[in-house]
Order: C-alpha cells, then structure tokens, then sequence
C-alpha cells in the first residue's frame, strides 16, 4: 500500500506571487508578502507543495510551455531560498476562446474544474481529504472543493465575479498565506 501525503495546492498570481498579468519574466516573479513565512510553518506539518495555476496566455499566444518551464524552475528557487520545496508545478494551457487552435478548448484541467488537483493526487499519492487549496478566487475555491480538498480563499480584492454556489463556498477565508497557513495549523494542531 502506497503512502499518502497531504498537500497544499497553490494558485500562483495573486497568491504565492505577485500577480503581473501574463508574465513569464522569471525575474519579475516575486514571492508575496508572508508567502515564505506561511510555507515554512505548512512544511513543519508536512504538507507538500503544488502550484496549479490556469495559464491561458499559452491558448491566447502570449506566451509558449517553454516559458512556462522557466517560471517553474524560478518559483523553486524562491522557495527554496525560503527553505521549502515545491513538490510539484502543474498548469493549465487551455482557454475556449484561445487564438492557438491546439490550445482553444474546454478542459478538465482549467479551474474551476479540478483536474490539476486530481492529477498531482494520483502521481504523487496525495490524501485529497487531507489536504488543502488555497487561492485568491472562487475559481480556486471550486477547484479545491471539486478535488475533496479543504479550501482557503485569500481575501486580496482578486476576486471580482463573487458568484457563490455550493462548491464556491470556501472552508476558510484569510487575508494573505501566512494568514491561511495560521488557520490551517489551528486545525491541524501545532507544528512538530
């Protein structure tokens, strides 16, 4: 039997970085104000780390995967330097109204559906039930719910559609990640 992890899934803009519309400049990425601190307390309780990020720019021809090999590579490094490791980097490329035929379609993997959830779960043995999404948007929210995941919306005025229905109700509201991953170590219990 295979061991299971839990996991925090990150969105990326808005979240664990600084949102900048489209950008794949590795040295605009920049870690958001307490993000590091709040990862720091999460890996003392052993969650792991995946950011799963919907990137329509590669639908939209902004940019190409290629570029979004970069950001991963920069992303490990900032949380590296903070003393933490990214576990995994899973994004979606898709948009329906995406100008690069390949890439112009509905998915599953585009949040709000849960896709980029369910496959990091299945390669990785991750316990959805155990485990967390956090995000800026409802879209997030719905993604993490859809998974099995606990859910963490991050108040920082991102979320301008507010349409709420069952899935779109999130399990914690915080105001930052160190805010959230307080909250998430109030349920868990103190960090070893």
């Amino acid at each position: 039997m295979a061991v299971t992890i839990k996991a925090v899934f990150l969105d990326k803009d808005g979240t664990l970085v600084d949102d900048i519309p489209f950008n794949v400049e590795p040295r605009r990425i920049t870690l958001r104000n307490g993000a590091g601190a709040g990862l720091r307390l999460l890996a003392r309780l052993d969650y792991r780390f995946f950011v799963v990020s919907n990137q329509a720019g590669v639908a939209l021809g902004h940019f190409s995967e290629t570029d979004l090999e970069h950001v991963g590579h920069r992303l490990s490094d900032l949380l590296f330097r903070e003393q933490v490791e990214l576990a995994g980097f899973y994004y979606c490329p898709h948009h329906p109204e995406g100008t690069r035929a390949q890439y112009a379609l509905a998915c599953l993997c585009r949040k709000p559906m849960p896709g980029m959830l369910l496959t990091a779960a299945r390669e990785h043995d991750i316990d959805l039930a155990s485990s967390w999404m956090i995000g800026d948007i409802l879209h997030d929210v719905e993604a993490g719910n859809r998974a099995g995941c606990r859910t963490v919306l991050i108040d920082n005025g991102n979320e301008t559609e507010w349409k709420l229905g069952p899935r779109r109700v999130p399990t914690r509201i915080a105001s930052d990640l160190y805010s959230a991953a307080i909250q998430i170590a109030g349920e868990d219990g103190p960090p070893r």
